[in-house]
Order: C-alpha cells, then sequence, then structure tokens
C-alpha cells in the first residue's frame, strides 16, 4: 500500500517537477520566437541586443525580456559554434537567471547553458561574473563563449593570475567576465587596499554564475582568502614573556599529551598577572581577562606550548642559529616549514635565537561572505542535490533538478565489499584486465593520489598499459579525459579530477584532429577531418557495443556528492555506460562506521577469501553513514561562518568607509567630526561628569591636548577659571583646535590639504583594520577556553569583537587627528636641501613637490618618534619623495632608508 507521501507526489508531483513544469511556458515562447530571429542577418541580431539593452535601462524587467533575449542568444549560438540549444538546456538558464542552481548531468552542455542568463542579465550594463574552478577552464570558457557574445554585440573579458593591471580592469568592464573564484576573491580584497578609485578593478557584484557550484560554496567554502604581508617586530615581546615561563611550577599548568594540550590553572593564571604587571607587560588595573589583553594572553599561551609540548632534538633543532622542525613520521628535517600564529617565534625565543617576523593578516574573507556579496547568485553542477539544505541556509540558493536530454541508459551495480585492501585490489585488477580485453573504456577512481599510484603499479605488474590522471596540470588534463573513452583505454583519476571536460565515447574528435594536423602539417585540414570523424563513428560504435564508459570506484568518499560526480562521468547524453564500486572493510569510511561487527557477520556466514558481500541494505548504510559525515561537516562549516559573520560586518562597514572617503573631494568635514569627538573624550577623561573643580586634573588634559592637537592653550589656566565647566573647555579647545588646523590648510593650500587628509585617513583605517584582524585571529584562538567556565564561545567572541572594534574606532579618530596636528609645508630651507638631494641623485633636476610636508613645525611641540611624511603610501613609490640613501625613510620608522624601504626599491 502507498504512503501519504508517495501517493501525494504521485497525483501532484514533486516540488521538482513542478517548478520544471512552470518553466515549458517560457521555453515554448522562446520555441515559438525562433523562426522569427533565424531570417535576422548577423548585424540585426546585434541591433536586437542594443534594442532590449534600452528597455532593460528603460526599466522594463529582465523576466519580461526574457523570452527574446533567449531566442537571440539561441541564434546566435547556432551560427557562433554550430550547437542549437535544447530545451532543457533553456530550463536549465532559466533556473539560472531566477537565482537557483541548475542540477544538470554531465554531458548536458553546462558551458552553453551559462550564455543565456549571462547575456540577458548583461542587458543591465552592470556586468556579468562567470565564474570556474581553474584557470584553464577560465581561459577555454571565455575563448569559446566570447565567439556567441561578440556575434550578440557584447564584450568578454578573462580573469587569470598575474595579469597586467591595465588588462585586469578592462576585463572587469566587459559585459561578460570569466574568472576562478580565488583571482575573483583576491581582487576584491587587493581593491579595498588601493588609495584612489581609478586603481580599483572590480565593479560592483551584479550577477555571478558559478559553474561547478558544489566544489566552490562548499569543498572550498572552509578556507578563507587571506592577503597577508611581514608583522611589525615583536621580539622583544616573545623574549619578555619567555622569561616568565620556566619559573612556573607544575601546579600552575595542566597538560595533555594525547590531544596536544597545555592550558593555564587558575593558580597559574595569578601568577602570571603579577608577573606581567611587574615587567610592565600588562598595563596597571587590567586583568587577564579583559578584551584587551587578548593579544598577551594568546602570546602567553604560545610561550608555554613552546615550552611545555616541544621538546629539542624532538619535535625541532637548531641549526645555525635557526629552529628547524622535524617530520614526526620520517625524522626528517623540514627545512623552511614554519609553526603558524607566533609558535614558531615562541619557540626562538625559548631558544635564545634570532627572531624571525611573523606573518601578519592584511586583509581576508571566505567564499561564502563573498558570494553572498552579490544581488544575485546562480549555480550549475552535476551534483548539488545532497547539498540542498546547504545551500539554501548560507547562499539563499535553491536546488533544481533540470531533466536530461535523452534517457540515462547506465547500469548503476551494488556495492561490492570485500574483506580486506589486498582482497578488493585483486578483484580491482581482475575486472579492469576483462573490461579492457573486451574493448571497453574503463575509469578508475580513487580517493588520493597515493592510492592512484599503489593502482597503477598492480596493473603495470599485471601487463595493462593505462593513464594515471592527477590533477596538477589541467592542459595535460583535459587531453587525459579526452582519451579516457577511447576502445580499451584505462584511465586511474583522483575522485575530484577531470571536471569541465567530457568523456566521449570513442575519444573527443575535436582533439583527434588537432593532433593529426600536427603530426602532418602539409595534408589538407578539410580531408583530414573527414577521415578522422569517419573512424570515430566506428570506433564510437565499438565503445557502444562493448557496453559505453565503465566506471569502477575504489571507495567510498566521505561525501556522496563526490560519489555521483565520479558515477556522472558514465551515461552521457543517454550513451550506454555502467557504474560499480569496490569496497573493502579496511576503508576509512567503513572502519569509521563499525566494519568490526560487519566483519564478524561476514566470517559466521563463512564467506571465502576473495569472495563479497553485494546487498542493497549494504548500500542504504553506507549511505546513512555518509550523511552522518555531512552533516558534521556541515555543522564545522556554519560554525567558521557563524565566526567570520561578526568579522564580516566589521570588514563591510571599513570597505564601505573607505569607498566613502575615496570618493569624497571634501574630507574636512570628516576630519572636524573626528577632532571634536577626541575632545570631548579626552575633556571626559580629565573632567569627569557630575564632579567637583577640585578633582579635575588641568595638567592631565594639558599634556593631553599637546600630544593629540598639537596646541599649547592655556587649560590649566581654564580649569581655574570661575562658572568654567566642562561643556565651555570643550568648546574653547574645539575653536583653538579649527584656528590651528585652518592656518596649516592656508599654508598647504586647500587643494593640497584635501589630498593630505584623504591619504592620511585612508592609511590609518588601513593600519588600524591590519592591528584588528591580527587582534581578532588572536581572540579566536584563545575562546575557545570559555567553553570549560560554561560560557559559549561564539557569544563571547561577538561581544569582545564588538569592543575591540569600538576601541580599534577610538583610536583611529585620535591617529588622524594627531597626524593631521603634525604635518606642516617644508621651509624654505627644507625645500632647498630636498632639491640638492634630488639633484644629487638624478642627472635630470626634478621640480619640488609643492605640497611635500615635513613632520613637524620646530615652533611646536616635538613629534612623535616615527610619523610617515603627509601622503606616504607604501604601496606607490611615487609618494616616497627622493630621500637620499641614508636619509630617514619617509615611512617614520626611525630607519636609513637603506635599510627599510629603500632595500626594496
Amino acid at each position: 500500500m502507498l504512503g501519504m507521501g508517495t501517493l501525494a507526489k504521485k497525483v501532484f508531483g514533486t516540488p521538482n517537477d513542478r517548478k520544471v513544469k512552470a518553466t515549458r511556458p517560457i521555453v515554448q515562447k522562446i520555441n515559438d520566437l525562433e523562426p522569427e530571429f533565424e531570417k535576422l542577418s548577423d548585424d540585426q541580431l546585434k541591433d536586437k541586443t542594443e534594442e532590449l539593452a534600452k528597455r532593460a535601462m528603460g526599466g522594463e524587467s529582465l523576466d519580461a525580456l526574457l523570452p527574446e533575449a533567449f531566442a537571440n542568444c539561441r541564434e546566435a549560438a547556432k551560427r557562433a559554434l554550430g550547437l542549437r540549444a535544447f530545451d532543457v538546456q533553456l530550463m536549465g538558464g532559466i533556473f539560472l537567471h531566477q537565482g537557483n542552481i541548475s542540477e544538470m548531468k554531465t554531458g548536458e552542455g553546462k558551458t552553453l547553458v551559462a550564455t543565456f542568463p549571462a547575456y540577458l542579465n548583461a542587458l543591465s550594463g552592470k556586468g556579468v561574473h562567470v565564474v570556474t574552478v581553474n584557470d584553464y577552464l577560465a581561459k577555454r570558457d571565455a575563448e569559446w563563449m566570447s565567439n556567441v557574445f561578440t556575434a550578440l554585440g557584447l564584450t568578454t573579458g578573462v580573469i587569470y593570475p598575474q595579469q597586467p593591471e591595465a588588462e585586469k580592469k578592462a576585463a572587469y568592464r566587459c559585459d561578460i567576465t570569466y574568472a576562478t573564484n580565488n583571482e575573483l576573491g583576491f581582487d576584491y580584497l587587493r581593491d579595498n587596499m588601493k588609495s584612489d578609485l581609478s586603481e580599483m578593478s572590480q565593479r560592483g557584484h551584479n550577477f555571478a554564475i558559478v559553474d561547478e557550484v558544489d566544489s566552490i560554496l562548499i569543498d572550498e567554502a572552509r578556507t578563507p582568502l587571506i592577503i597577508s604581508g611581514p608583522a611589525q617586530d615583536r621580539s622583544d615581546l616573545y623574549v619578555a614573556i619567555d622569561r616568565i615561563i620556566p619559573d612556573m611550577t607544575e601546579e600552575h599548568y595542566t597538560k595533555d599529551e594525547k590531544q596536544r594540550q597545555v592550558t593555564f590553572t587558575d593558580a597559574g593564571n595569578e601568577y602570571l598577572e603579577d608577573q606581567l604587571h611587574a615587567r610592565d607587560l600588562l598595563p596597571e588595573g587590567q586583568s587577564l581577562y579583559d578584551p584587551e589583553s587578548t593579544t598577551v594572553v594568546h602570546h602567553v599561551n604560545q610561550a608555554l606550548r613552546a615550552h611545555v609540548l616541544f621538546q629539542k632534538d624532538k619535535d625541532y633543532i637548531v641549526r645555525n642559529d635557526e629552529v628547524v622542525l622535524i617530520d614526526e613520521f620520517t625524522g626528517r628535517m623540514m627545512a623552511g616549514r614554519r609553526l603558524s600564529e607566533g609558535l614558531h617565534q615562541a619557540i626562538e625565543a625559548k631558544e635564545g635565537v634570532k627572531i624571525q617576523p611573523e606573518n601578519v593578516t592584511l586583509a581576508q574573507v571566505t567564499f561564502q561572505n563573498y558570494f553572498r556579496l552579490y544581488d544575485k547568485l546562480g549555480g550549475m553542477t552535476g551534483t548539488a542535490t545532497t547539498e540542498a539544505e546547504e545551500f539554501m541556509e548560507i547562499y539563499g540558493l535553491g536546488v533544481v533538478e533540470v531533466p536530461t536530454n535523452r534517457p540515462i541508459a547506465r547500469k548503476d551495480e551494488d556495492d561490492a565489499v570485500y574483506r580486506t585492501t589486498q582482497e578488493k585490489y585483486d578483484a580491482i585488477v581482475g575486472i579492469v584486465k576483462e573490461a579492457h580485453e573486451k574493448g571497453q573504456p574503463i575509469l578508475v577512481g580513487t580517493t588520493s593520489i597515493e592510492k592512484s599510484e599503489i593502482l597503477s603499479l598492480l596493473l603495470t605488474k599485471a601487463g595493462l598499459p593505462h593513464n594515471v590522471l592527477n590533477a596538477r596540470q589541467h592542459e595535460q588534463e583535459a587531453q587525459i579525459v579526452a582519451d579516457a573513452g577511447k576502445l580499451g583505454a584505462v584511465t586511474i583519476a583522483t575522485n575530484m579530477a577531470g571536471r569541465g571536460t567530457d568523456i566521449k565515447l570513442g575519444g573527443n574528435v575535436e582533439f583527434k584532429i588537432m593532433e593529426a594536423i600536427a603530426a602532418d602539417p602539409e595534408a589538407d585540414p578539410e580531408d583530414i577531418r573527414a577521415r578522422i570523424e569517419k573512424e570515430h563513428e566506428t570506433d564510437e560504435q565499438a565503445v557502444k557495443d562493448a557496453g559505453g564508459l565503465f566506471v569502477l570506484a575504489t571507495e567510498r568518499h566521505e561525501s556522496r556528492r563526490i560519489d555521483n560526480q565520479l558515477r556522472g562521468r558514465s551515461g552521457r547524453q543517454g550513451d550506454p555506460g555502467r557504474s560499480a564500486f569496490f569496497l573493502s572493510l579496511e576503508d576509512d569510511l567503513m572502519r569509521i562506521f563499525g566494519s568490526e561487527r560487519l566483519d564478524k557477520v561476514l566470517s559466521s556466514l563463512g564467506m571465502k577469501e576473495g569472495e563479497a558481500i553485494i546487498h542493497p541494505w549494504v548500500n542504504k548504510s553506507l549511505e546513512r553513514a555518509q550523511a552522518k559525515v555531512e552533516g558534521r561537516n556541515f555543522d564545522m562549516r556554519k560554525q567558521v561562518l557563524k565566526f567570520d559573520d561578526v568579522m564580516n560586518d566589521q570588514r563591510k562597514l571599513v570597505f564601505k568607509q573607505r569607498m566613502e572617503i575615496m570618493e569624497s573631494k571634501d574630507l574636512a568635514e570628516i576630519v572636524a567630526d573626528m577632532r571634536s569627538q577626541v575632545i570631548d573624550e579626552m575633556v571626559e577623561t580629565y573632567i569627569p561628569p557630575k564632579t567637583y573643580a577640585d578633582q579635575w586634573d588641568g595638567h592631565g588634559l594639558y599634556a593631553a591636548v599637546l600630544e593629540n592637537l598639537n596646541i599649547d592653550v592655556p587649560v590649566i589656566d581654564w580649569v581655574q577659571e570661575e562658572g568654567v565647566d566642562d561643556e565651555v573647555i570643550a568648546e574653547r579647545l574645539e575653536e583653538k583646535a579649527d584656528e590651528f588646523m585652518a592656518s596649516k590648510s592656508e599654508a598647504f593650500g586647500e587643494e593640497s590639504m584635501r589630498m593630505i587628509e584623504k591619504q592620511v585617513l585612508l592609511q590609518t583605517i588601513d593600519a588600524k583594520w591590519r592591528e584588528h584582524l591580527l587582534t581578532l585571529e588572536h581572540l579566536r584562538s584563545v575562546v575557545g577556553f570559555r567553553g570549560y567556565a560554561q560560557r559559549d564561545p561564539l557569544n563571547e567572541y561577538k561581544t569582545e569583537a564588538f569592543q575591540l572594534f569600538q576601541s580599534m574606532l577610538d583610536s583611529l579618530r585620535e591617529d588622524v587627528t594627531k597626524t593631521l596636528s603634525r604635518i606642516r609645508p617644508l621651509s624654505d630651507e627644507e625645500r632647498e636641501q630636498q632639491l640638492r638631494m634630488m639633484n644629487l641623485q638624478s642627472a635630470a633636476p626634478a621640480a619640488p613637490a609643492p605640497d611635500a610636508a615635513a613632520p613637524a613645525p620646530a615652533e611646536s611641540p616635538a613629534p612623535v618618534a616615527g610619523e610617515a611624511v603627509a601622503g606616504f603610501d607604501e604601496n606607490d613609490q611615487s609618494t616616497w619623495g627622493n630621500p637620499s640613501r641614508n636619509a630617514a625613510c619617509p615611512c617614520g620608522s626611525g630607519k636609513k632608508f637603506k635599510h627599510c624601504h629603500g632595500a626594496l626599491v
């Protein structure tokens, strides 16, 4: 008897069936327009694009334009590529345009499908990004599909690593831009480190179509994209903290060797706090539990790990004044490998060798948060249904299964489970031999490169010729995949390898033709094409007669999706095919999920060596195991994302602020607001509200005003005046500071002053954001321990990250105000001296910069050591001036130019 759910599906269809059904009238409309568009000349197709673009920009919705746009695109593709899109391909395109994932089986022509929504959405003039998994596919698809877009009058660009800036900007200005997820993410981060709008590459995030969406948005989503650079030298801090640790006893910490963890006890924390206060490493009144102490706590933890968990000559050796790690498995030295998050530096401090600088994060973003920037997102893959929940929850993407153009004729066999790996390998070699002898091409899937190599050795011993496909070289990969469907071909591949290229039965015709033309350049290409196409027909039929492509998987992957990808390589476009999984109880997945019980069952059944158990129940229990692992991985990714979301809100705010600063012509008002807030905070600190005049600290306020505003005003006298309150003092300070800055503006010239303000603001924001990222990294590494105190680490992280962000904004205002109060124009004497230096360095004398600035006026209080020259940008050499090799570096480090930025030139 049918259950209610099954009955409902039979009567009403599944939700997926209803979505597919809803697109059929739209597809019919496109088909009805086909005869009309076939009559248009090539130029008229381009005119149609112009007409549709005008209508789109005039306010007509893209949904209303869809039938005409898709009909125009189909006609252009037919003429440019000789490919007429099937109805199911149009369906896939409609779902992409609606912001869904189109799940389409291998060989259904996803590359062509992407052109339809890309063309339609490009009509708005805001640009469309088509995202691929590697650079080879980005270039290949852009080159191939640009024929269609050019026929429609649109421009196509491609982004690749180490691309010249001008070429990259031009590619982003194109209507449709092909790129990898990595390049898009890094360009976004780089753009938000630029100091001028004209230097930025990307132009907003309108619509992205992500090819192999499961690989990009799920498999790679665990790893954030990070741009890093050398950190400031903290060697004194490492050395100072290292001196505290040797005096600690075993009552101060607990050690867990199994987990390789070490934590301070309450007694240890008290001892630490006393020691840190005594050595001025922790300000008086500040405890280890305050958010401001995060960095010190992180360093102390790393120092303790270095002393307790890492042993000299076991975990590392000291050689040539350097700490070199030792591989625990091989006992070999790992030169050049370093421990992260300051742990290596802590070991260097322990051993008294030279402390190498840490790398610091300059900018970072996760793929989840990058792709959520787009106004609309669509994706394509052969396997997404198993992760539908994650796509919806994280990205708001629905998954729609698009029907295949022809019914699938592949036979999927039940899994065969052997007792040992050796028995499984023997069975695999036997079945490969059998398939090879009858001419059936076979693709053997493994889960790692190491296992590929073991199988390769076994097949070589058995005298079976084969190719091994590792995902190291994409171009070579495409060639091996193209050959994998040839008669009798044997190909070993890691599960993820070979995506983006179809395995065609009998081999790939285009590859065969290219090879033949290269071998005989004198022959007529048309003759070669005709001969090879005829040969190919015979080969294709022979492979079909042998049973089509046989996919043999040697292990179940943690994710069902990756198993389905491998299976989907066979049976494309209604071709015959076969797939099977050969497993053993020693496989990772089987071992983790109760293979002992299964082993007992097999023994009691009296199974002989070399026999396998094959039953649908085994498949079911394996699927349940995989679902458990997938669920756990999803929870881990969700947790990573929750932590990153905290930073993401702050990142968006900082990047938005930077954009506003770059777009603004006049920042005087923003700078004045910052100055006003700094004054209010100073007055509040030294003249607390609701206090008596004898409790006010006039001397403290005077010193703070000198430090932050660089003005000498009689604050001490003001404080002693009758009837004066905090508001009056704040007003007077504001007035004097405004006058001082107005005189500076006059001395520099209005335009120069505005430019200086912009550069100082941007440089200070960048420096503060870098420091903040480092503090958040440290906070993240220690916040997990709060769980032991029954406090939720995520809530703790949110609260403290917010407090740290607030204090970052406070110190940003202070630094901007302080820096701007200290810059001044060069005196005539200094100009002449600078000019003499420039003349010495260059035969052709250069004119002095009109708005050049020196660090501080002689008549005002001495500047803070290490102020950068106004307008200095370490990424732009034109802002450095021309200091001599022995002059102070313009970055304000206090070092000679030749030992600092001059060493990089």
